[in-house]
């Protein structure tokens, strides 16, 4: 269908925020040239959305920008825990928990751990690497309206300096557009879940007579929770810039007008229990904490992606996070299919796979706010079952549902994966990576070349073989992934000559980390999430593989 088009491209994102700039990441370290759309200025100036997981750092670090936000994140690296208490000069403090991975569990699944760094920071770090990546980003530029048909989508979109309309033309569409998504309305999109869960106004401001108050307690969050000043309060640089969520109660006729400079200085110094405390409030704005999702993440070329598909409470960081990993796994299908090598049937497996998900998630981050009381939360609204106030988050092999199961030990039960096992929850009891088809691969260290690498290290841009050396697996997977014009690469693993790959002599044995055998062969997705496995050898693997990835692209039948 020709057009009269301004501008044409792959992919329009609407949103230039947090996880708009990701899903411009990820397209772009794929090779998919992309326009992106923000109606605001410039990025985030308010800290917010703090927490990034361990699923999200490996994302990160092979996408080439782990150390980048860890330098950005320097000023917080070592604040750790929650802290709860009826206010920060009394004796009735407590943590919550004091160190997130006190156990040391996260270094037996991951080579990257956590990270804490506001919105305002990381945004920045994404800004500075996505237009070398072949990204046209336009801020200050709003979409007023589209249009989609069989083979791509026509946006309306407004420079909102100049005034001047332009025509965009897109194969896909991906609204990053956040919790009031026009996109999703205009798509008619429904939501389900408990919905609003509380209001707050966050309070930033400076005062140098904290940091003395606070000490030696590098907490990541305290909960305040003294009847008439409760809140939560943050730290942003641990001298004298700080962040107060104060909640606000619209539902009661509460006004933001109410919340007047005096006044929110007033409710820090009664919630810190320090009449004379210096401060001085630089900002505020508000915001929900709810539980929605979409009740669809695609209708045709349109694709919803964080906030615009999930609202998540802010407990456990785990809204951002989703998001961002929306975007990695919508991000290889959209190269697979606009590259050719994939079926626009893959598409569909980006709703089969990421609704669970935030469906889980969702009920995870609001059980976590019940137990740890968090401030103008109301249990009632939207807590699980049987939470228990105050529990610690859970880790690798602890209670079910615990912070490590949720942020990286969900599986996909249907989608793109063969051999998967759709009686499994999507968040296992317990943490388990051992290589299961639709589970993130299990990570070992390796030499590659004589450098050291994780084998997640070995997931971005295309599908993945490991086998053994001596197989015959490697060179079957790289003669089917030739006649389905894919990419594909294909690493023999052991300790002979013709080993591409080398573990550790204390990692384990890689076939029994991967859950198969010295015979088999494990096929990893560019996203690393396991696509399928094979416990067993085959005289001639090539068309075991070719039917594998030829139902994995969509393409069976071909």
């Amino acid at each position: 269908m020709e057009e009269d088009v301004d501008h044409r491209v792959p992919v329009l994102i609407v949103g230039g925020s947090l996880v708009g700039l990701c899903t411009s990441l990820f397209l772009g370290r794929h090779g998919i040239r992309h326009m992106l759309v923000e109606k605001h200025s410039g990025t985030s100036k308010h800290p917010r959305g703090r927490g990034i997981n361990v699923r999200t750092m490996e994302v990160f670090r092979v996408a080439g920008v782990e150390e980048a936000i860890r330098q950005a994140a320097s000023v917080l690296a070592d604040n750790h825990g929650i802290l709860q208490g009826g206010s920060l000069t009394g004796d009735d403090q407590e943590w919550l928990f004091k160190e997130i991975d006190a156990g040391g569990a996260i270094a037996r699944f991951s080579p990257s751990t956590w990270c804490l760094c506001s919105q305002n920071d990381i945004e920045p770090v994404l800004m500075a690497v996505t237009p070398t990546l072949g990204a046209d980003l336009r801020f200050s530029t709003e979409l007023l309206s589209f249009e989609q048909d069989d083979t791509g989508v026509t946006a309306l979109v407004k420079n909102r300096e100049t005034g001047e309309h332009s025509r965009v033309r897109a194969d896909y569409l991906v609204a990053a557009d956040g919790p009031r998504s026009p996109v999703r309305e205009q798509l008619r999109i429904g939501q389900s879940g408990p919905g609003d869960l509380f209001h707050n106004v966050s309070i930033t401001f400076r005062s140098r007579g904290l940091a003395e108050i606070v000490g030696d307690r590098r907490f990541i969050v305290c909960y305040l929770t003294k009847p008439g000043a409760d809140g939560a309060l943050l730290p942003v640089d641990n001298e004298e810039k700080w962040v107060f969520h104060a909640p606000w109660h619209p539902d009661e006729g509460e006004t933001l007008e109410e919340f007047t400079d005096q006044r929110c200085a007033d409710h820090i110094r009664r919630a810190i229990g320090a009449p004379d405390l210096d401060v001085e409030i630089t900002g505020k704005a508000q915001w929900h904490a709810a539980e929605r999702v979409a009740r669809h993440y695609a209708v045709g070329r349109v694709f919803l992606v964080g906030d615009s598909a999930h609202e998540m409470s802010p407990t456990g960081a785990f809204g951002s996070n989703t998001g961002i990993q929306d975007a990695h796994n919508l991000a290889w299908k959209l190269a697979a299919v606009l590259e050719g090598a994939a079926h626009p049937r893959l598409l569909m497996t980006y709703e089969a796979e990421r609704l669970p998900v935030a469906r889980a998630t969702s009920e995870r981050a609001s059980a976590r706010s019940a137990e740890h009381s968090h401030p103008g939360y109301a249990p009632a609204l939207g807590a699980a079952p049987g939470a228990a106030p105050g529990a610690a988050p859970g880790a690798a092999g602890g209670r079910p549902g615990g912070v490590l199961s949720v942020a990286m030990g969900y599986r996909y039960t249907a989608g793109a994966v063969v051999g998967g096992d759709t009686e499994q929850p999507v968040v296992p009891e317990q943490m388990r990576l051992a290589g299961d088809p639709g589970s993130r691969a299990p990570h070992m260290w390796l030499r590659r070349a004589g450098e050291r690498i994780s084998t997640l290290d070995l997931y971005e841009r295309s599908f993945v073989l490991l086998s053994a050396e001596g197989t015959r697996w490697g060179r079957a997977a790289r003669r089917a992934a030739a006649r389905l014009d894919m990419r594909l690469e294909a690493y023999e693993v052991g300790t002979g000559p013709d080993a591409g790959l080398l573990p550790e002599e204390d990692g384990g044995d890689w076939a029994e980390v991967h859950g198969t055998t010295p015979e088999g062969a494990i096929l990893v997705r560019p996203d690393g999430f396991v696509a399928w496995r094979s416990p067993k050898g085959e005289a001639d693997p090539e068309p075991v593989l070719y039917e594998v990835l030829s139902a994995l692209l969509g393409r069976t039948g071909e």
